[in-house]
């Protein structure tokens, strides 16, 4: 019974008083380098897999990502050339190839849309850095070249950078 009048207490205060839960934070450490990026820059090291945004000399926010499978992990430089929060997807003729069954394009905002919560794609091809409907995959080598974010994460990182941002794709 006592517990119960605790739990019915909890409740009303959340109902009277408005306490929320708190946020998911994402999941970005500030980080000392020894890189010397302009600030700004984003470099993704796929066998790290890991995300940098320089923000300063020798200093940058680190989000662990997941890169591309082998054979289907590149490298080099790009820049951001869109962004869009909850981006309706359509799968490349590479990925098609791989799922003959996937619609034609899976709405923003569904579960089965691979690019979560936000995308921004790279200049010169079919990649992006996204969200994800799967965040076990962060961390693992599980794309077909697109690097995958946790959704906050993404959402954190979409916040900070412009369409044109520099993106430096290392091995």
């Amino acid at each position: 019974m006592r517990r119960k009048i605790v739990l019915s207490a909890a409740l009303t205060a959340v109902a009277v008083f408005g306490f929320a839960p708190v946020p998911v934070l994402a999941n970005g450490d500030r980080v000392s380098v020894k890189d010397s990026y302009s600030p700004g820059t984003i470099v993704i090291r796929t066998g790290e897999r890991r995300l940098y945004y320089f923000v300063g000399a020798g200093e940058a926010i680190r989000y662990p990502v997941g890169v591309g499978r082998a054979g289907m992990q590149w490298s080099g430089t790009a820049s951001i050339s869109g962004k869009y929060i909850e981006p309706a997807w359509s799968a490349p003729a590479s990925i098609r190839r791989d799922y003959r069954s996937l619609p034609s394009v899976v709405p923003g905002g569904s579960s089965h849309n691979p690019m979560g919560a936000a995308a921004m794609t790279l200049s010169g091809g079919e990649y992006a850095i996204h969200g994800t409907n799967a965040p076990g995959s962060i961390g693992g080598f599980v794309s077909h070249g697109c690097i995958r974010m946790f959704n906050e994460d993404i959402m954190d990182l979409y916040s900070r950078v412009g369409v044109g941002t520099r993106v430096v794709v290392t091995r």
